[in-house]
């Protein structure tokens, strides 16, 4: 029987095989009410395939503000989710989508969509991987009161491994960090 840390590694592995993209999102706040503010996606190479400031249709949270040091200001001029969806979209068509804590991205995707009215969908051959959840498995510290593997930071994550880049809260930075953790649990021996 394999333990749970050959199993992330062998999952990181098969994951790292599919070429994945990476995602972030930095947010007007983490409630139900909110919507994203900036997305950037990464390939397996760590090319930028796509990065915009999105501008809400909220403010920004003021404790949203200080994890991501993004202004109202900053994105006056950004354009709005319907406008950039389309792009993001062909940019997630089809592929495997790493992302780190996956659950939160992917509802704030549909509350930016609801916020909208657009109805949410993606691509066939789309799937998503929570690299988070993935790492909890890969570290290995039970919580007894889950009854599951402790969630890590990204910031402690990358502290953790050794990884010289920074969890700057900003989308690109995060996702190539993301992309350094993967690579680091499919190399593990």
């Amino acid at each position: 029987m394999q333990s749970a840390r050959t199993q992330a590694i062998q999952t990181a592995k098969e994951k790292l095989a599919q070429r994945p993209v990476y995602l972030d999102t930095e947010t007007t706040g983490s409630g139900p009410g909110d919507e994203i503010i900036e997305i950037g996606i990464v390939d397996d190479d760590g090319q930028v395939l796509f990065e915009s400031l999105v501008k809400p249709t909220t403010p920004i949270s003021p404790d949203a503000r200080r994890v991501h040091h993004i202004s109202d200001e900053m994105l006056a001029t950004a354009p709005r989710w319907m406008v950039i969806w389309p792009k993001v979209e062909s940019v997630l068509s089809g592929r495997t989508v790493a992302i780190y804590n996956a659950d939160f991205d992917l509802r704030l995707l549909q509350q930016t969509h609801a916020r909208y009215k657009m109805r949410w969908s993606v691509a066939d051959g789309t799937s998503f991987i929570c690299i988070m959840k993935l790492y909890a498995q890969y570290y290995g510290e039970w919580n007894p009161k889950t009854r599951g593997y402790k969630w890590q930071s990204l910031e402690n994550a990358g502290r953790q491994c050794r990884i010289a880049l920074p969890n700057a809260h900003r989308t690109i930075a995060d996702t190539l960090l993301t992309r350094a953790l993967l690579r680091y649990m499919a190399e593990a021996q």
